[in-house]
């Protein structure tokens, strides 16, 4: 049997009251039995009264924040300590997503570093790479994803957790989809370079790229793709619950 995980990437969207009216509509949709495989990501000023909600619920639901900084304490303002989000209770962090990439212009060796920092404290990265449109055109779909995981894991210790996400840039907001096939080959890839990188074939990748409720279970059926990280189709207690419905069913 293998266990998917659905996470859900907020963005810029919800404050605390409706982060918290979400969750609960949300929890009412979801099987007790896959709590522990559903990530949400808030913003971080309403990562707390998500941490109050799951509480007050008495449920298992992972968070997590949508960045972090290299250092946990210092003069950097405006940054987000890892060390406060551990303290916080947060369970992950999402690094290197494509919006952070081009609007942030963060690269692979800042990454790294935030990687290794969400790791000291035992907050689970969550590592998103992914190809522009003109990049998969020119062909280099495979050399970007082979040099974000090199440099972007080069400090990652391998008794610590890892999440991937692979996401195709060119997918994401646009109502496109890469077809299961393209992210099947893109899944298989990853893996390959995961395991010579790190020695290990264990850690889950996730497509995210426009994941709706009307593709999912095509594209999970895909056998290296391991569940998925979810933008606006997550922000609808009904539509993530349908995703997770999907992905979420236990499979031999």
């Amino acid at each position: 049997m293998i266990e998917k995980v659905v996470a859900a990437n907020w963005k810029m969207y919800k404050n605390p009251e409706e982060s918290t009216a979400f969750l609960k509509k949300f929890l009412e949709l979801l099987p007790p039995a896959n709590q522990k495989q559903v990530f949400i990501f808030p913003q971080t000023v309403c990562l707390q009264a998500v941490e109050d909600c799951l509480a007050e619920q008495n449920v298992d639901i992972l968070t997590g924040a949508q960045n972090c900084y290299t250092e946990d304490e210092g003069a950097f303002t405006g940054e987000i300590s890892p060390k406060v989000l551990k303290d916080m209770k947060t369970d992950a962090i999402l690094i290197g997503h494509s919006e952070r990439r081009s609007h942030f212009k963060e690269d692979n060796e800042l990454l790294s570093k935030k990687i290794k920092s969400a790791q000291a404290h035992n907050l689970i990265p969550m590592y998103c790479i992914g190809e522009t449109l003109d990049q998969r055109k020119g062909g280099k779909t495979f050399d970007v994803l082979k040099e974000q995981l090199e440099v972007g894991l080069k400090h990652f210790d391998r008794k610590g957790s890892l999440i991937v996400a692979y996401e195709p840039v060119w997918a994401i907001g646009t109502g496109e989809v890469a077809t299961p096939e393209q992210a099947q080959e893109a899944h298989a890839f990853v893996r390959k370079t995961l395991q010579k990188i790190t020695g290990l074939d264990t850690y889950k990748i996730l497509y995210g790229g426009s994941v709706k409720p009307e593709n999912a279970q095509e594209l999970i059926s895909k056998p290296d793709i391991d569940g998925f990280l979810v933008g606006g189709a997550s922000l609808k207690p009904d539509s993530l619950a349908q995703i997770c419905q999907i992905a979420l069913t236990k499979r031999r």
